[in-house]
């Protein structure tokens, strides 16, 4: 599991880690900033929304790198709820946040579990066509990355809308609980951060 670690704590990031770890030389290495400290621990640093890096084996470059998309998006979504936004750069120019009721699994057995079931279905259905609907309005024709997380099966289902179909999901993918606001403006801080592989020796 990747550490991720904002824009304006990256520098203080390699540095506490060769304060741990001992001297580390740094490489780039397969669009990843990399270091290697004298105790045999490693780092990979990657940068938000699935780009590669190619400068300098530098802290201060790769946090200059760091910077946002004029136009990129957020999508959450899992049974009990979805989050969307869209951004322009730091800034949330518009969001929805939405739960659904779909209700949990039952022990009964037969027909009562058969119903319950396509009760079940029915209700995520509904609630991923509400998700869609709400994504088609913030982030339809989206010309930057989307970033998003929650439950794939669920977010791949919303994204076969055919108002949604042009809009190519990047890493990260984020493992978030049922989307609130709360739960929305941290995977916005998190799409922001940089992927930071670490192998302690």
């Amino acid at each position: 599991m990747p550490v991720l670690v904002p824009a304006d704590r990256f520098e203080r990031w390699v540095v506490n880690f060769r304060g741990r770890h001992g001297e580390t030389g740094l490489r780039v290495v397969g669009g990843a900033l990399t270091g290697a400290a004298e105790d045999g621990s490693t780092f990979a640093a990657r940068l938000p929304f699935d780009r590669r890096y190619d400068g300098v084996p530098d802290p201060a470059a790769f946090r200059a790198e760091m910077h946002l998309p004029e136009d990129w998006g957020v999508l959450l979504v899992r049974k009990g709820g979805f989050a969307v936004a869209r951004l322009h750069g730091a800034a949330i120019t518009e969001s929805k946040v939405g739960q659904r009721h779909v209700q949990g699994r039952t022990k009964a057995g037969g027909q009562s579990q058969q119903r319950f079931a396509r009760r079940r279905d029915n209700q995520a259905r509904q609630a991923y066509e509400a998700a869609a609907d709400h994504a088609a309005r913030i982030i339809g024709g989206l010309r930057g990355p989307l970033v998003t997380g929650g439950d794939r099966p669920a977010v791949e289902e919303v994204l076969t809308d055919p108002r949604l179909r042009a809009l190519t999901p990047v890493e990260p993918w984020l493992a978030v609980p049922d989307p609130r606001r709360g739960v929305l403006e941290q995977a916005v801080a998190d799409a922001q951060s940089a992927q930071v592989e670490v192998h302690n020796a």
